[in-house]
């Protein structure tokens, strides 16, 4: 069939979107499929309708190929694509409207407030540390952790570095010490629990896609509850979400405080595909090559177009 990979665009996470699209372009013609590569433009309507494909492989990241601008753009062009749909997209991108979701279904998530950035220069949101980040960024892009050690003055002074010189508004949260996790969904299946340790710091968007800066335990050696916990946790947010295809769910996990440690800190609801990622690592973990997990992906997105999108 003719695939269109779409990557690139303009977000902060343009480079892994290329990485990804070229990966899964390379996938796709090693399974016999002609493939149109397309770096996403302003024109990308009319990118898309040159192309005329059979689907579309959604390789981007961040807005707006990941918060429902591009999906509702192909709903109207009548396109089959990959990945979640526009109402999924807008909802999962942003922070706080996924508390607002998974929290009354059961997923606990951190406690948070939305704050504006000029206020970080009066007075501290939280106690220290806490954690701040833009609400519909991905990848770690803005995030800064704020301890009593940290830089960043008390207050936070406006010509320190951080998100605060970038977003009008950021979400606010407590620090959890202990073990970063992650879960991949595919389909209507947890895969596995991965455990990322960052060789200094924590898991930025330096750490995720640079080899050699993190190391990824898959499976993570958890104790059963807090695994299994992991893994209904992730299925939950996959399913009340309306997620399609594929999600990577992302925790904290704080050993000291056992199953009341564990948080879900966000959903993705297009993961990435790079050599580094973790949605392909755990389902290798599960048996399925990368090549068959693109198979997989674009048979779901046909099979969805078959049964109506929303």
């Amino acid at each position: 069939m003719k695939v269109a990979v779409l990557m690139g665009g303009w977000s902060a996470e343009r480079d892994v979107s290329l990485t990804s699209g070229r990966g899964i372009a390379q996938a796709c013609r090693t399974l016999g499929h002609e493939t149109i590569e397309i770096d996403m433009g302003r024109n990308v309507a009319q990118q898309l309708a040159a192309a005329a494909p059979d689907v579309v492989f959604n390789a981007l990241h961040g807005t707006p190929g990941e918060d429902g601008t591009v999906q509702g753009l192909m709903d109207l062009l009548g396109l089959a694509y990959t990945h979640s749909g526009l109402t999924t997209s807008a909802i999962a991108i942003d922070k706080e409207l996924t508390k607002k979701v998974l929290v009354p279904a059961g997923v606990p998530m951190p406690q948070g407030r939305l704050v504006a950035s000029e206020s970080l220069f009066e007075a501290d949101p939280l106690p220290r540390p806490y954690v701040l980040k833009p609400v519909n960024e991905g990848s770690s892009v803005g995030v800064a952790i704020v301890t009593d050690e940290s830089n960043y003055g008390h207050p936070i002074r406006r010509d320190v570095p951080g998100p605060w010189m970038e977003f009008e508004t950021l979400l606010a949260e407590p620090f959890i010490a202990g073990k970063e996790l992650t879960v991949a969904v595919l389909g209507d299946e947890a895969l596995a629990v991965t455990e990322l340790k960052p060789a200094q710091g924590f898991y930025d968007y330096d750490a995720k896609y640079t080899d050699g800066l993190t190391v990824h335990e898959c499976p993570a050696s958890l104790p059963p509850e807090i695994e299994a916990a992991c893994l209904a946790h992730a299925l939950t947010a996959h399913r009340v979400l309306g997620c399609r295809g594929t999600s990577r769910s992302d925790f904290r996990w704080d050993p000291a405080q056992g199953l009341a440690g564990l948080f879900l800190l966000e959903v993705n609801t297009q993961p990435g595909m790079t050599p580094l990622s973790l949605v392909p690592e755990q389902a290798k973990h599960r048996g399925i090559s990368y090549e068959q997990l693109v198979q997989r992906l674009i048979d779901m997105a046909l099979e969805q177009r078959k049964g109506g999108r929303e």
